[in-house]
Protein backbone atom coordinates (compact mmCIF):
# COMPACT_ATOMS: atom_id res chain seq x y z
CA UNK A 1 0.00 0.00 0.00
CA UNK A 2 1.04 3.60 -0.57
CA UNK A 3 -1.15 6.63 0.68
CA UNK A 4 1.81 8.81 -0.50
CA UNK A 5 1.92 12.96 -1.31
CA UNK A 6 1.03 12.08 -4.70
CA UNK A 7 -2.06 10.45 -3.21
CA UNK A 8 -3.06 12.78 -0.92
CA UNK A 9 -2.47 15.64 -3.96
CA UNK A 10 -5.23 13.72 -5.77
CA UNK A 11 -7.78 13.52 -2.89
CA UNK A 12 -6.98 17.41 -2.47
CA UNK A 13 -7.81 17.65 -5.84
CA UNK A 14 -11.04 15.64 -5.68
CA UNK A 15 -12.57 17.42 -2.71
CA UNK A 16 -12.00 20.98 -4.29
CA UNK A 17 -16.34 19.81 -5.35
CA UNK A 18 -16.82 20.11 -1.35
CA UNK A 19 -15.36 23.93 -1.57
CA UNK A 20 -18.94 26.20 -0.85
CA UNK A 21 -20.56 23.18 0.34
CA UNK A 22 -22.03 23.06 4.01
CA UNK A 23 -21.15 20.36 6.64
CA UNK A 24 -24.78 19.16 7.77
CA UNK A 25 -23.55 16.17 10.11
CA UNK A 26 -20.90 15.15 12.21
CA UNK A 27 -20.53 12.06 13.91
CA UNK A 28 -17.49 9.65 14.99
CA UNK A 29 -18.36 6.55 14.40
CA UNK A 30 -14.85 4.91 16.36
CA UNK A 31 -12.23 6.50 18.14
CA UNK A 32 -9.97 6.86 15.10
CA UNK A 33 -13.14 7.82 12.42
CA UNK A 34 -14.51 11.10 11.45
CA UNK A 35 -18.22 11.48 8.86
CA UNK A 36 -18.46 14.69 7.88
CA UNK A 37 -21.89 14.40 5.85
CA UNK A 38 -21.53 17.83 3.29
CA UNK A 39 -24.61 19.25 1.23
CA UNK A 40 -24.48 22.00 -1.61
CA UNK A 41 -22.32 23.44 -4.17
CA UNK A 42 -23.31 20.67 -5.75
CA UNK A 43 -22.26 18.50 -3.89
CA UNK A 44 -24.33 15.75 -1.87
CA UNK A 45 -22.21 13.06 0.44
CA UNK A 46 -19.88 11.75 3.25
CA UNK A 47 -16.77 12.38 3.97
CA UNK A 48 -14.44 10.29 5.84
CA UNK A 49 -11.56 11.67 8.12
CA UNK A 50 -9.42 9.02 9.31
CA UNK A 51 -6.81 8.80 12.19
CA UNK A 52 -7.09 5.42 12.33
CA UNK A 53 -3.01 4.15 12.95
CA UNK A 54 -3.21 1.29 10.68
CA UNK A 55 -5.66 2.84 8.00
CA UNK A 56 -5.49 6.31 8.43
CA UNK A 57 -6.60 8.10 5.10
CA UNK A 58 -9.70 10.87 3.97
CA UNK A 59 -11.73 10.62 1.07
CA UNK A 60 -15.37 10.73 0.06
CA UNK A 61 -17.48 7.31 1.33
CA UNK A 62 -20.94 5.93 0.68
CA UNK A 63 -20.12 3.18 3.22
CA UNK A 64 -22.68 2.93 6.33
CA UNK A 65 -21.44 3.60 9.63
CA UNK A 66 -22.71 2.76 13.26
CA UNK A 67 -22.71 5.40 15.43
CA UNK A 68 -22.38 4.93 19.59
CA UNK A 69 -25.33 5.79 21.37
CA UNK A 70 -23.29 8.66 23.01
CA UNK A 71 -21.15 11.15 20.12
CA UNK A 72 -17.20 11.30 21.77
CA UNK A 73 -16.22 14.71 23.24
CA UNK A 74 -14.02 15.36 20.01
CA UNK A 75 -17.02 15.15 17.89
CA UNK A 76 -19.51 17.35 20.32
CA UNK A 77 -16.33 19.91 19.91
CA UNK A 78 -16.20 19.40 16.31
CA UNK A 79 -20.45 19.78 15.86
CA UNK A 80 -19.96 23.06 18.24
CA UNK A 81 -17.29 24.71 15.86
CA UNK A 82 -17.99 23.12 12.59
CA UNK A 83 -21.78 21.53 12.06
CA UNK A 84 -23.32 24.29 9.66
CA UNK A 85 -20.37 25.74 8.59
CA UNK A 86 -19.40 25.86 4.95
CA UNK A 87 -16.08 24.19 3.80
CA UNK A 88 -13.68 27.28 2.33
CA UNK A 89 -10.75 25.51 0.82
CA UNK A 90 -9.50 21.97 1.06
CA UNK A 91 -5.51 22.30 0.98
CA UNK A 92 -2.44 20.16 1.23
CA UNK A 93 0.59 21.19 2.79
CA UNK A 94 3.37 20.90 0.32
CA UNK A 95 3.63 17.23 -0.84
CA UNK A 96 2.73 15.74 2.41
CA UNK A 97 0.62 13.77 3.80
CA UNK A 98 -1.41 16.38 5.81
CA UNK A 99 -4.89 17.95 4.27
CA UNK A 100 -6.43 21.21 5.57
CA UNK A 101 -9.69 22.26 5.27
CA UNK A 102 -10.90 25.60 6.18
CA UNK A 103 -14.32 26.36 7.71
CA UNK A 104 -16.26 29.26 7.93
CA UNK A 105 -19.18 29.08 10.63
CA UNK A 106 -21.53 31.81 12.02
CA UNK A 107 -22.14 30.60 15.96
CA UNK A 108 -25.08 31.49 18.62
CA UNK A 109 -24.25 35.40 18.85
CA UNK A 110 -23.94 35.67 14.99
CA UNK A 111 -20.49 36.27 14.78
CA UNK A 112 -18.27 34.41 12.11
CA UNK A 113 -15.74 32.61 12.58
CA UNK A 114 -13.00 30.51 10.51
CA UNK A 115 -11.90 26.96 11.74
CA UNK A 116 -9.34 24.90 10.22
CA UNK A 117 -9.42 20.67 10.56
CA UNK A 118 -6.03 19.43 10.13
CA UNK A 119 -5.34 15.97 9.02
CA UNK A 120 -2.00 14.24 9.52
CA UNK A 121 -2.04 10.87 7.79
CA UNK A 122 1.20 9.40 9.28
CA UNK A 123 0.94 6.27 10.17
CA UNK A 124 0.48 5.58 13.74
CA UNK A 125 0.98 9.14 14.56
CA UNK A 126 -2.05 9.89 12.55
CA UNK A 127 -4.44 12.90 13.82
CA UNK A 128 -7.62 15.00 13.39
CA UNK A 129 -6.80 18.43 15.26
CA UNK A 130 -9.28 21.36 14.83
CA UNK A 131 -7.71 24.70 15.03
CA UNK A 132 -8.63 28.38 15.55
CA UNK A 133 -7.50 29.58 11.89
CA UNK A 134 -6.86 33.25 12.90
CA UNK A 135 -4.59 32.63 16.05
CA UNK A 136 -3.41 29.03 15.71
CA UNK A 137 -4.81 27.73 18.81
CA UNK A 138 -5.65 24.04 18.72
CA UNK A 139 -9.02 23.41 20.08
CA UNK A 140 -8.47 19.82 20.57
CA UNK A 141 -7.16 17.14 18.76
CA UNK A 142 -8.51 13.33 18.33
CA UNK A 143 -5.36 11.89 19.66
CA UNK A 144 -3.81 13.74 22.47
CA UNK A 145 0.07 14.09 22.24
CA UNK A 146 1.25 15.24 25.61
CA UNK A 147 4.95 16.51 26.31
CA UNK A 148 5.50 13.13 28.16
CA UNK A 149 5.27 11.80 24.36
CA UNK A 150 6.99 14.05 22.23
CA UNK A 151 8.90 17.49 23.21
CA UNK A 152 8.65 18.89 19.57
CA UNK A 153 5.26 19.15 19.15
CA UNK A 154 2.07 19.03 21.81
CA UNK A 155 -1.65 18.57 20.58
CA UNK A 156 -3.35 19.85 23.41
CA UNK A 157 -6.22 22.25 23.69
CA UNK A 158 -5.47 25.53 24.09
CA UNK A 159 -1.41 25.05 22.99
CA UNK A 160 -0.21 26.49 19.21
CA UNK A 161 -0.52 24.22 16.62
CA UNK A 162 3.06 23.12 15.41
CA UNK A 163 3.31 21.56 12.09
CA UNK A 164 5.00 18.25 11.92
CA UNK A 165 8.82 18.62 11.72
CA UNK A 166 10.00 19.02 8.11
CA UNK A 167 11.91 16.57 6.00
CA UNK A 168 14.22 18.62 4.47
CA UNK A 169 12.97 17.39 1.04
CA UNK A 170 12.41 19.08 -2.44
CA UNK A 171 8.84 19.26 -4.06
CA UNK A 172 8.95 17.42 -7.30
CA UNK A 173 6.64 19.56 -8.78
CA UNK A 174 9.17 22.11 -8.48
CA UNK A 175 11.63 20.68 -10.43
CA UNK A 176 12.24 21.82 -14.07
CA UNK A 177 15.60 21.19 -15.20
CA UNK A 178 17.04 18.09 -15.87
CA UNK A 179 20.26 19.14 -14.00
CA UNK A 180 18.76 20.25 -11.14
CA UNK A 181 17.02 16.66 -10.96
CA UNK A 182 20.25 15.05 -11.45
CA UNK A 183 22.08 16.66 -8.60
CA UNK A 184 19.11 15.94 -6.44
CA UNK A 185 19.31 12.01 -7.16
CA UNK A 186 23.02 11.87 -7.19
CA UNK A 187 23.11 13.31 -3.89
CA UNK A 188 20.40 11.29 -2.19
CA UNK A 189 21.98 8.13 -3.48
CA UNK A 190 24.32 8.43 -5.67
CA UNK A 191 24.38 6.96 -9.85
CA UNK A 192 23.83 3.43 -9.30
CA UNK A 193 20.78 2.71 -11.31
CA UNK A 194 19.71 0.09 -8.41
CA UNK A 195 19.26 2.57 -5.99
CA UNK A 196 17.78 5.22 -7.63
CA UNK A 197 14.31 4.32 -6.29
CA UNK A 198 15.79 5.06 -2.88
CA UNK A 199 17.53 8.54 -4.29
CA UNK A 200 13.99 9.31 -5.25
CA UNK A 201 12.37 8.77 -2.06
CA UNK A 202 14.98 10.42 -0.60
CA UNK A 203 15.09 13.55 -2.61
CA UNK A 204 11.72 14.50 -3.08
CA UNK A 205 8.44 14.76 -0.58
CA UNK A 206 5.51 12.98 -1.65
CA UNK A 207 7.17 9.99 -3.17
CA UNK A 208 6.23 6.55 -1.79
CA UNK A 209 9.02 3.06 -2.32
CA UNK A 210 5.81 1.87 -4.56
CA UNK A 211 5.70 5.17 -6.82
CA UNK A 212 9.27 5.31 -6.79
CA UNK A 213 9.89 1.79 -8.20
CA UNK A 214 7.52 2.79 -10.94
CA UNK A 215 9.20 5.44 -12.09
CA UNK A 216 12.65 3.92 -12.27
CA UNK A 217 10.80 0.72 -13.77
CA UNK A 218 9.49 3.09 -16.69
CA UNK A 219 13.33 4.59 -17.35
CA UNK A 220 14.55 1.22 -18.04
CA UNK A 221 11.59 -0.06 -20.18
CA UNK A 222 11.55 2.80 -21.91
CA UNK A 223 15.43 3.17 -22.61
CA UNK A 224 16.35 -0.66 -22.46
CA UNK A 225 19.83 0.50 -20.45
CA UNK A 226 18.12 3.05 -18.02
CA UNK A 227 20.75 6.13 -16.90
CA UNK A 228 19.69 9.61 -15.17
CA UNK A 229 18.54 10.84 -18.45
CA UNK A 230 15.60 8.59 -19.40
CA UNK A 231 14.94 8.69 -15.31
CA UNK A 232 14.29 11.94 -15.62
CA UNK A 233 12.39 11.76 -18.26
CA UNK A 234 9.98 9.26 -16.97
CA UNK A 235 10.17 11.26 -13.34
CA UNK A 236 8.88 14.28 -15.45
CA UNK A 237 6.17 12.29 -17.83
CA UNK A 238 4.50 11.18 -14.20
CA UNK A 239 4.95 14.47 -12.86
CA UNK A 240 3.01 16.44 -15.68
CA UNK A 241 0.12 14.59 -15.26
CA UNK A 242 0.13 14.98 -11.57
CA UNK A 243 0.38 19.21 -12.33
CA UNK A 244 -2.58 18.57 -14.72
CA UNK A 245 -4.52 16.69 -11.53
CA UNK A 246 -4.72 14.08 -14.19
CA UNK A 247 -4.45 10.25 -12.68
CA UNK A 248 -5.66 6.93 -12.84
CA UNK A 249 -6.24 4.85 -9.33
CA UNK A 250 -6.07 1.65 -9.28
CA UNK A 251 -5.42 -1.47 -7.45
CA UNK A 252 -3.34 -4.53 -8.20
CA UNK A 253 -3.06 -7.51 -6.64
CA UNK A 254 -0.22 -9.45 -7.13
CA UNK A 255 -1.03 -13.34 -7.96
CA UNK A 256 2.01 -14.66 -6.02
CA UNK A 257 2.15 -13.23 -3.38
CA UNK A 258 -1.66 -11.90 -2.59
CA UNK A 259 -0.10 -8.72 -1.64
CA UNK A 260 -2.36 -5.56 -3.38
CA UNK A 261 -1.10 -2.23 -4.03
CA UNK A 262 -3.21 0.97 -5.24
CA UNK A 263 -2.12 4.52 -6.69
CA UNK A 264 -3.11 7.18 -8.44
CA UNK A 265 -0.84 6.34 -11.62
CA UNK A 266 -0.75 2.73 -13.48
CA UNK A 267 1.61 -0.08 -11.48
CA UNK A 268 3.27 -1.02 -14.56
CA UNK A 269 6.14 -3.08 -12.31
CA UNK A 270 3.96 -5.57 -10.68
CA UNK A 271 2.47 -8.85 -11.98
CA UNK A 272 -1.03 -9.21 -12.05
CA UNK A 273 -4.31 -7.56 -12.72
CA UNK A 274 -5.31 -3.99 -12.21
CA UNK A 275 -8.63 -2.53 -11.08
CA UNK A 276 -9.32 0.08 -12.23
CA UNK A 277 -11.14 3.08 -10.57
CA UNK A 278 -13.81 6.60 -11.61
CA UNK A 279 -12.16 8.83 -8.64
CA UNK A 280 -9.14 7.97 -6.12
CA UNK A 281 -12.00 8.01 -3.12
CA UNK A 282 -13.68 4.96 -4.75
CA UNK A 283 -9.69 3.68 -4.91
CA UNK A 284 -9.29 4.19 -1.34
CA UNK A 285 -12.35 2.75 -0.36
CA UNK A 286 -12.04 -0.27 -2.15
CA UNK A 287 -8.91 -0.44 -0.72
CA UNK A 288 -9.23 0.00 2.92
CA UNK A 289 -12.23 0.12 3.69
CA UNK A 290 -13.17 -3.62 4.63
CA UNK A 291 -9.50 -3.58 5.77
CA UNK A 292 -10.62 -0.95 8.31
CA UNK A 293 -14.14 -2.29 8.99
CA UNK A 294 -13.17 -5.30 10.21
CA UNK A 295 -10.32 -4.14 12.23
CA UNK A 296 -13.00 -1.80 14.22
CA UNK A 297 -15.32 -4.93 14.28
CA UNK A 298 -12.76 -6.91 15.83
CA UNK A 299 -11.83 -4.63 18.13
CA UNK A 300 -15.57 -3.80 19.11
CA UNK A 301 -16.30 -7.58 19.43
CA UNK A 302 -13.59 -8.49 21.43
CA UNK A 303 -15.26 -8.33 24.56
CA UNK A 304 -18.26 -9.91 23.33
CA UNK A 305 -16.00 -12.94 22.40
CA UNK A 306 -14.10 -13.34 25.20
CA UNK A 307 -17.39 -13.12 27.14
CA UNK A 308 -18.58 -15.74 25.15
CA UNK A 309 -15.34 -18.18 25.10
CA UNK A 310 -15.30 -17.76 28.59
CA UNK A 311 -19.14 -18.81 28.81
CA UNK A 312 -18.57 -21.87 26.25
CA UNK A 313 -15.23 -22.86 28.69
CA UNK A 314 -17.44 -22.65 31.99
CA UNK A 315 -20.22 -25.02 30.38
CA UNK A 316 -17.30 -27.30 28.94
CA UNK A 317 -15.85 -27.44 32.44
CA UNK A 318 -19.31 -28.26 33.97
CA UNK A 319 -19.44 -31.40 31.37
CA UNK A 320 -16.35 -32.72 32.74
CA UNK A 321 -17.56 -32.34 36.17
CA UNK A 322 -20.78 -33.86 35.04
CA UNK A 323 -19.72 -36.99 33.73
CA UNK A 324 -17.25 -37.95 37.12
CA UNK A 325 -20.63 -37.39 38.94
CA UNK A 326 -21.67 -40.00 36.28
CA UNK A 327 -19.16 -42.54 36.49
CA UNK A 328 -19.61 -42.52 40.52
CA UNK A 329 -23.37 -42.87 40.51
CA UNK A 330 -22.92 -46.00 38.13
CA UNK A 331 -22.19 -47.61 41.38
CA UNK A 332 -25.40 -46.86 42.79
CA UNK A 333 -26.44 -50.70 42.65
CA UNK A 334 -23.34 -51.48 44.30
CA UNK A 335 -24.69 -49.78 47.52
CA UNK A 336 -28.45 -51.18 47.25
CA UNK A 337 -26.42 -54.55 47.89
CA UNK A 338 -24.41 -53.69 49.95
CA UNK A 339 -27.21 -52.37 52.34
CA UNK A 340 -28.94 -55.81 51.77
CA UNK A 341 -26.61 -57.80 52.80
CA UNK A 342 -26.56 -55.60 56.38
CA UNK A 343 -29.70 -56.03 56.37
CA UNK A 344 -29.71 -59.46 56.06
CA UNK A 345 -26.62 -60.06 58.21
CA UNK A 346 -27.85 -57.39 60.87
CA UNK A 347 -27.81 -60.18 63.86
CA UNK A 348 -23.64 -60.21 63.19
CA UNK A 349 -23.15 -56.51 63.65
CA UNK A 350 -22.64 -54.39 66.89
CA UNK A 351 -22.40 -51.01 67.62
CA UNK A 352 -18.62 -49.61 67.29
CA UNK A 353 -17.94 -52.25 64.96
CA UNK A 354 -15.85 -50.40 62.02
CA UNK A 355 -16.34 -53.29 59.03
CA UNK A 356 -17.56 -56.82 58.10
CA UNK A 357 -17.15 -59.51 55.91
CA UNK A 358 -20.10 -61.04 54.55
CA UNK A 359 -20.87 -63.63 51.81
CA UNK A 360 -22.55 -61.60 48.78
CA UNK A 361 -25.30 -64.00 47.97
CA UNK A 362 -26.05 -61.54 45.00
CA UNK A 363 -22.74 -63.15 43.30
CA UNK A 364 -22.90 -66.13 41.87
CA UNK A 365 -19.49 -67.42 43.36
CA UNK A 366 -21.02 -65.76 46.25
CA UNK A 367 -17.37 -64.19 47.41
CA UNK A 368 -17.42 -62.70 50.55
CA UNK A 369 -17.38 -58.97 50.70
CA UNK A 370 -15.40 -56.45 53.21
CA UNK A 371 -18.30 -53.55 54.23
CA UNK A 372 -16.92 -50.55 56.03
CA UNK A 373 -19.41 -49.28 58.77
CA UNK A 374 -19.22 -46.00 60.79
CA UNK A 375 -18.57 -47.32 64.47
CA UNK A 376 -20.92 -44.07 65.54
CA UNK A 377 -23.75 -46.02 64.27
CA UNK A 378 -26.05 -48.59 64.97
CA UNK A 379 -26.25 -51.64 62.78
CA UNK A 380 -29.71 -50.77 61.17
CA UNK A 381 -28.40 -46.96 60.66
CA UNK A 382 -25.60 -48.67 58.68
CA UNK A 383 -27.62 -50.44 56.54
CA UNK A 384 -29.70 -47.66 56.18
CA UNK A 385 -27.04 -45.01 55.25
CA UNK A 386 -26.71 -47.41 51.97
CA UNK A 387 -29.50 -47.30 51.14
CA UNK A 388 -29.65 -43.39 51.46
CA UNK A 389 -25.87 -42.98 48.93
CA UNK A 390 -28.32 -45.82 46.67
CA UNK A 391 -31.21 -43.65 46.55
CA UNK A 392 -29.09 -40.47 45.85
CA UNK A 393 -26.98 -41.77 43.17
CA UNK A 394 -29.78 -43.51 41.49
CA UNK A 395 -31.62 -39.77 41.71
CA UNK A 396 -28.67 -38.08 40.19
CA UNK A 397 -28.90 -40.39 36.85
CA UNK A 398 -31.37 -38.74 35.36
CA UNK A 399 -31.08 -35.08 36.59
CA UNK A 400 -26.62 -35.29 35.41
CA UNK A 401 -28.53 -36.47 32.03
CA UNK A 402 -30.67 -33.73 32.19
CA UNK A 403 -27.76 -31.32 33.27
CA UNK A 404 -25.82 -32.37 30.85
CA UNK A 405 -27.99 -31.59 28.14
CA UNK A 406 -28.53 -28.30 28.86
CA UNK A 407 -24.99 -27.68 29.06
CA UNK A 408 -24.55 -29.16 25.69
CA UNK A 409 -27.21 -27.51 24.14
CA UNK A 410 -25.84 -24.44 25.72
CA UNK A 411 -21.81 -24.89 24.25
CA UNK A 412 -23.97 -25.34 21.06
CA UNK A 413 -25.19 -21.71 21.13
CA UNK A 414 -22.20 -20.28 22.29
CA UNK A 415 -20.28 -21.57 19.04
CA UNK A 416 -23.33 -20.81 16.88
CA UNK A 417 -22.68 -16.71 18.45
CA UNK A 418 -18.57 -16.96 17.57
CA UNK A 419 -18.90 -18.11 14.40
CA UNK A 420 -21.43 -15.23 13.85
CA UNK A 421 -19.03 -12.65 15.96
CA UNK A 422 -16.49 -13.68 13.36
CA UNK A 423 -19.19 -12.78 10.23
CA UNK A 424 -20.63 -9.42 12.23
CA UNK A 425 -20.55 -5.98 11.12
CA UNK A 426 -20.78 -3.04 13.69
CA UNK A 427 -24.50 -3.42 13.22
CA UNK A 428 -24.86 -7.09 13.97
CA UNK A 429 -22.54 -6.80 16.79
CA UNK A 430 -24.91 -4.56 18.58
CA UNK A 431 -27.78 -7.14 17.63
CA UNK A 432 -25.26 -9.86 18.94
CA UNK A 433 -25.12 -8.13 22.39
CA UNK A 434 -28.80 -7.34 22.70
CA UNK A 435 -29.86 -11.05 22.32
CA UNK A 436 -27.30 -11.58 25.27
CA UNK A 437 -29.35 -8.78 27.65
CA UNK A 438 -32.44 -10.39 26.79
CA UNK A 439 -31.38 -13.72 26.96
CA UNK A 440 -29.50 -12.69 30.41
CA UNK A 441 -26.07 -13.41 30.41
CA UNK A 442 -25.14 -9.38 29.99
CA UNK A 443 -26.70 -6.31 31.74
CA UNK A 444 -27.94 -3.95 29.92
CA UNK A 445 -25.41 -0.75 29.67
CA UNK A 446 -27.07 2.47 30.78
CA UNK A 447 -26.84 5.38 28.11
CA UNK A 448 -27.20 9.30 28.96
CA UNK A 449 -30.23 10.97 27.56
CA UNK A 450 -33.23 9.24 25.36
CA UNK A 451 -32.61 6.04 24.05
CA UNK A 452 -32.20 5.32 20.58
CA UNK A 453 -35.29 4.38 18.88
CA UNK A 454 -34.74 0.45 17.63
CA UNK A 455 -35.88 -0.49 13.78
CA UNK A 456 -38.82 -2.48 13.78
CA UNK A 457 -36.85 -5.09 11.60
CA UNK A 458 -33.34 -6.22 11.52
CA UNK A 459 -32.12 -5.33 8.45
CA UNK A 460 -31.29 -8.40 6.22
CA UNK A 461 -28.44 -9.27 3.82
CA UNK A 462 -29.78 -9.71 0.12
CA UNK A 463 -28.10 -11.83 -2.71
CA UNK A 464 -29.59 -11.88 -6.19
CA UNK A 465 -28.79 -15.06 -8.22
CA UNK A 466 -27.28 -15.39 -11.15
CA UNK A 467 -30.90 -16.28 -12.44
CA UNK A 468 -31.78 -13.29 -10.76
CA UNK A 469 -33.52 -14.45 -7.50
CA UNK A 470 -33.74 -12.83 -3.84
CA UNK A 471 -31.36 -14.99 -1.70
CA UNK A 472 -31.67 -13.62 2.19
CA UNK A 473 -28.91 -14.41 4.99
CA UNK A 474 -29.57 -14.08 8.41
CA UNK A 475 -25.83 -12.78 9.86
CA UNK A 476 -27.56 -13.39 13.83
CA UNK A 477 -29.46 -14.86 15.59
CA UNK A 478 -32.19 -11.78 15.26
CA UNK A 479 -32.02 -12.23 12.11
CA UNK A 480 -32.58 -15.65 11.41
CA UNK A 481 -35.60 -15.53 13.82
CA UNK A 482 -36.98 -12.73 11.74
CA UNK A 483 -36.27 -14.46 8.59
CA UNK A 484 -36.98 -17.74 9.24
CA UNK A 485 -39.87 -17.13 11.17
CA UNK A 486 -41.67 -14.17 9.98
CA UNK A 487 -40.15 -13.17 6.89
CA UNK A 488 -40.16 -16.09 4.95
CA UNK A 489 -43.42 -17.81 3.25
CA UNK A 490 -43.79 -21.46 3.55
CA UNK A 491 -43.15 -22.61 0.09
CA UNK A 492 -39.55 -20.64 0.65
CA UNK A 493 -36.65 -23.09 0.61
CA UNK A 494 -34.74 -22.39 3.34
CA UNK A 495 -30.75 -23.68 3.55
CA UNK A 496 -28.44 -24.52 6.75
CA UNK A 497 -25.04 -26.78 6.66
CA UNK A 498 -26.06 -29.91 8.59
CA UNK A 499 -24.94 -30.29 12.09
CA UNK A 500 -22.32 -26.95 11.85
CA UNK A 501 -22.84 -23.18 13.50
CA UNK A 502 -23.91 -20.53 10.79
CA UNK A 503 -26.47 -18.80 8.90
CA UNK A 504 -30.09 -19.30 7.60
CA UNK A 505 -30.33 -18.73 4.40
CA UNK A 506 -33.72 -18.37 2.71
CA UNK A 507 -34.42 -18.40 -1.50
CA UNK A 508 -37.13 -16.46 -1.89
CA UNK A 509 -40.36 -17.86 -4.12
CA UNK A 510 -40.10 -21.45 -6.08
CA UNK A 511 -39.01 -19.95 -9.14
CA UNK A 512 -35.59 -21.09 -9.74
CA UNK A 513 -32.71 -23.34 -10.77
CA UNK A 514 -29.97 -25.32 -10.54
CA UNK A 515 -27.49 -22.07 -10.47
CA UNK A 516 -29.36 -20.28 -7.38
CA UNK A 517 -30.11 -23.60 -5.33
CA UNK A 518 -25.99 -23.72 -5.75
CA UNK A 519 -25.46 -19.96 -4.80
CA UNK A 520 -27.51 -19.95 -1.83
CA UNK A 521 -25.97 -23.53 -0.92
CA UNK A 522 -22.50 -21.89 -0.67
CA UNK A 523 -23.81 -19.05 0.79
CA UNK A 524 -24.87 -20.86 3.80
CA UNK A 525 -21.27 -22.29 3.94
CA UNK A 526 -19.59 -19.34 3.54
CA UNK A 527 -21.57 -17.91 6.57
CA UNK A 528 -20.98 -20.81 8.45
CA UNK A 529 -18.53 -22.18 10.85
CA UNK A 530 -17.05 -24.30 7.79
CA UNK A 531 -16.28 -21.33 5.32
CA UNK A 532 -12.77 -22.27 4.88
CA UNK A 533 -13.84 -26.09 4.50
CA UNK A 534 -14.67 -28.13 1.49
CA UNK A 535 -17.45 -30.05 0.55
CA UNK A 536 -19.82 -28.53 2.89
CA UNK A 537 -22.76 -30.00 3.87
CA UNK A 538 -26.26 -27.86 3.67
CA UNK A 539 -29.34 -29.13 4.23
CA UNK A 540 -32.53 -27.63 2.32
CA UNK A 541 -36.21 -27.84 2.62
CA UNK A 542 -39.61 -25.80 2.68
CA UNK A 543 -39.86 -22.87 5.15
CA UNK A 544 -43.29 -24.72 5.79
CA UNK A 545 -40.90 -27.82 7.32
CA UNK A 546 -39.08 -25.80 9.51
CA UNK A 547 -40.36 -24.56 13.23
CA UNK A 548 -38.65 -23.68 16.30
CA UNK A 549 -38.97 -25.86 19.54
CA UNK A 550 -40.91 -24.24 22.38
CA UNK A 551 -38.65 -22.73 24.65
CA UNK A 552 -35.32 -23.06 22.50
CA UNK A 553 -32.52 -20.95 22.41
CA UNK A 554 -32.88 -18.12 19.74
CA UNK A 555 -32.05 -19.16 16.04
CA UNK A 556 -32.45 -22.34 17.02
CA UNK A 557 -34.95 -24.50 14.48
CA UNK A 558 -35.64 -27.84 14.06
CA UNK A 559 -37.18 -29.32 10.05
CA UNK A 560 -37.68 -32.85 8.42
CA UNK A 561 -38.08 -33.69 4.69
CA UNK A 562 -34.75 -32.16 3.62
CA UNK A 563 -32.26 -33.31 0.76
CA UNK A 564 -28.67 -32.46 1.85
CA UNK A 565 -26.04 -31.30 -1.29
CA UNK A 566 -22.08 -30.50 -0.21
CA UNK A 567 -20.80 -27.61 -1.71
CA UNK A 568 -17.34 -25.62 -1.39
CA UNK A 569 -17.51 -22.25 -0.34
CA UNK A 570 -15.98 -19.81 -4.16
CA UNK A 571 -15.31 -16.58 -2.81
CA UNK A 572 -14.88 -14.73 -6.22
CA UNK A 573 -18.46 -16.20 -7.41
CA UNK A 574 -19.97 -15.04 -4.16
CA UNK A 575 -18.29 -11.73 -4.54
CA UNK A 576 -19.91 -11.24 -8.08
CA UNK A 577 -23.45 -11.58 -6.68
CA UNK A 578 -24.92 -8.26 -5.89
CA UNK A 579 -26.21 -7.90 -2.65
CA UNK A 580 -27.66 -4.78 -0.73
CA UNK A 581 -29.05 -4.46 3.08
CA UNK A 582 -32.36 -3.92 3.52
Amino acid sequence: MALDGIVVRAVAAELQRCVGARIHKIHQPTEHDLVLSVRGSGVSGKLLLSANPTYPRAHLTNATYVNPLEAPMFCMLLRKHCEGGVIEAVRQVGRERILHIDVRQRDELGDISFKTIVIEIMGRHSNIILIDSASGTIHDGIHHVTPAISSYRIVMPGTAYTAPPDQGKSDPLAIRSEDEFRDLVIKAMGDEPALWHKGLVNAFSGFSPLLAKEIVHRAKSEAGAADLSSLWQSFRALISLVEKNEYEPNIVAEPDTGKASFSVTELTHLHGAAQRFESVSECLEAFYGDKAERDTVKQRASDLIRFVQNEKSKNEAKIKKLEETLEEAKDAEKYRVLGELLTAYMHQMNRGDESIELINFYDEEQAPVKIQLDPQLTPSENAQRYFRRYTKHRNSLAVVAEQMELARAEITYFETLLQQLNNASLSDIEEIREELVQQGYLRERKSRGPKRKKPANPALLCYTSSENVSIYVGKNNTQNEYLTNRLASPSDTWLHTKDIPGSHVVIRGGDFGNATLEEAAMLAAYYSQAKESSMVPVDYTFIRHVRKPSGAKPGFVIYDHQKTLFITPDLERIKSLPSVTK
